[in-house]
């Protein structure tokens, strides 16, 4: 079973998104990204160039000739976790942007969910958490309102 992070209370959801992005990539963790919503992973694409003048994360779509040597990968598609190529490597992560339970979630050892403080946003988080906990994977909830 996965387990999945929830953080509840981000201001902005992509902002937060890029700043999770940024820690894992210096930790030199792979983490996937993944919605359905193309336009939404087009913002974050364009956000991750630029919401910090000092950031630098490298990042492709999933389908990039890249991808295989990129730490941040960005799909429309069902993701997929690429093994580590040496034992010491550690395993990608996978957040997950979409409204819905990311398909082939068991996957991966962890999933991260960031939720905003919109109705709309919460209402689907709480859906997710349902359905995550009906299928058995471990969850946490953090309250991230003081850091967003």
């Amino acid at each position: 079973m996965s387990r999945i992070d929830f953080a509840f209370g981000a201001r902005d959801r992509l902002r937060m998104a890029c700043e999770i992005i940024r820690k894992h990539y210096l930790a030199g963790r792979e983490i996937v990204i993944y919605t359905q919503d193309a336009k939404l992973l087009e913002r974050l694409d364009l956000l991750l160039w630029g919401f910090d003048p000092t950031a630098f994360v490298p990042h492709v779509a999933a389908n990039d000739p890249l991808a295989a040597r990129t730490p941040v990968t960005l799909t429309t598609q069902p993701p997929v976790r690429r093994l580590p190529v040496q034992s010491s490597e550690q395993a990608a992560w996978l957040l997950n942007l979409d409204a819905q339970c990311p398909p082939n979630v068991g996957q991966f050892e962890h999933v991260l969910e960031i939720v905003s403080n919109n109705d709309e946003d919460r209402q689907s988080a709480r859906e997710r958490w349902r359905s995550y906990k009906a299928d058995g994977h471990i969850l946490h909830a953090h309250d991230i309102a003081q850091r967003a």
